[in-house]
């Protein structure tokens, strides 16, 4: 199986510990918030991995040969003139992901999130129920909450206090935060029609709008935090010491 990893952000929630490093050489506990990403992929049998780079992208590229990319085969997708976003940086590494006869499903994962979400049980969720796309949500706080119908396929999303944005009619709706953990099925690649920096937030809806099968991945019983403030760092290094979180 194969991921990637979404790295190439600003870190500017991060500053001032992003002043001198991206935000995926951040560190908690004495390790990168890179090698924790990596070495959780790699503990569910993920071999293969891309991440998507720019801000100080080459000291994440000498930073993972010093470290032999960690005994796995590691590509690197720069975005050196413009940062892509989401569904704008997948769809520039599509290739990593259409290799050979017989694409599977792959996982997309954000750097700046740690989580003990059992990835090898969203897979099988994933495949079992033939969906294009399979996202980790949870019930939690959130401004922005994503909407799924009483079948757990993703119908439309709300903005603060905002009214729903629909992209399909839909029966027993309940608004979920997504975690930053997806799995993608590889058609879902040539079905990106959007072009330039764009969210594949959007993609998602747009897809579930035309029929598509957009699902949520119940992720409520896991450890999950946004380590993307120092703020939340500190907070996981002090779960780290109380023996609630354990790093890869």
């Amino acid at each position: 199986m194969k991921a990637m990893i979404l790295a190439a952000g600003l870190g500017t929630r991060l500053r001032p510990l992003t002043n001198d490093r991206p935000k995926a050489l951040v560190e908690i506990g004495g390790r990168t918030l890179l090698e924790i990403t990596l070495r959780r992929l790699a503990s569910f049998g993920i071999g293969e991995v891309i991440i998507n780079v720019h801000h100080f992208a080459d000291r994440v590229i000498g930073y993972l040969k010093r470290h032999d990319h960690f005994g796995l085969r590691i590509e690197v997708s720069r975005e050196d003139g413009l940062l892509l976003d989401t569904g704008g940086g997948l769809k520039k590494a599509a290739w990593f992901f259409l290799e050979g006869h017989t694409p599977e499903p792959f996982l997309l994962h954000n750097v700046d999130v740690i989580s003990t979400i059992d990835l090898g049980r969203m897979l099988r969720w994933h495949r079992e129920n033939n969906a294009l796309a399979t996202l980790a949500v949870q019930l939690r706080d959130t401004s922005r909450r994503l909407l799924f119908d009483e079948h757990r396929q993703l119908c439309g999303r709300q903005a603060g206090n905002n009214a729903p944005e629909m992209v399909r009619d839909a029966t027993g709706i309940a608004p979920f935060a997504f975690s930053g953990i997806h799995v993608i099925s590889p058609q879902l690649l040539d079905m990106m029609n959007e072009q330039g920096v764009f969210s594949i937030i959007h993609t998602y809806l747009r897809l579930a709008g035309e029929g598509r099968k957009i699902l949520g991945f119940p992720a409520d019983g896991y450890y999950w935090r946004d380590v993307g403030r120092p703020e939340h760092i500190t907070q996981a290094i002090g779960e780290i010491e109380r023996g609630r979180l354990e790093l890869p």
